[in-house]
């Protein structure tokens, strides 16, 4: 009975500890790559975001994917633009769910972009799937997926808000 009792208690420990090591690892990723990401939106800085991004990242829309990383310049194009247009950008996210472990994250939520122009505040709402990799010690986006719809449905504020 004693073997029993010493070998849940081993179980529970063991599934602790890795609970605790992908919090921290979550925490890291989040000083890492989710605060820079969200600067460097707001500010409108592509170089700064696109560097959040792996070499080779699969960037999946609603328009299609791509695996060349045609999203890159279409990020400069559109926050030079953006900022041209004395645009502001508001982002606002959180997680449903995440699952961590020492070297991949993947990395599920919902956002919200406010875009203001002249005096006019647009809000976009949709869900992200986002896959995370260690590389050479970084953490970096390699996997992209976001859209407006679920089950053809637009995503709107009440979506957002049910966090």
């Amino acid at each position: 009975m004693t073997r029993f009792f010493i070998s849940v208690f081993m179980f529970f420990t063991c599934i602790m500890i890795g609970q605790v090591n992908s919090l921290e690892i979550q925490k890291l990723i989040d000083q890492t790559v989710w605060e820079p990401f969200q600067k460097a939106y707001e500010a409108m800085d592509a170089v700064s975001l696109n560097a959040i991004y792996a070499d080779e990242v699969l960037r999946v829309t609603p328009e299609g994917i791509d695996t060349k990383n045609a999203f890159k310049d279409k990020n400069i194009e559109r926050l030079k633009a953006s900022k041209e247009s004395n645009t502001k950008i508001k982002l606002d996210f959180w997680f449903d769910s995440r699952h961590t472990n020492e070297d991949t994250s993947y990395e599920v939520g919902f956002y919200k972009i406010g875009i203001t122009t002249d005096d006019k505040t647009q809000y976009i709402y949709g869900q992200f799937h986002i896959v995370l990799k260690k590389i050479n010690g970084i953490w970096k986006i390699t996997q992209d997926w976001d859209t407006t719809t679920i089950n053809g449905e637009s995503i709107t504020e009440k979506d957002f808000n049910k966090k």
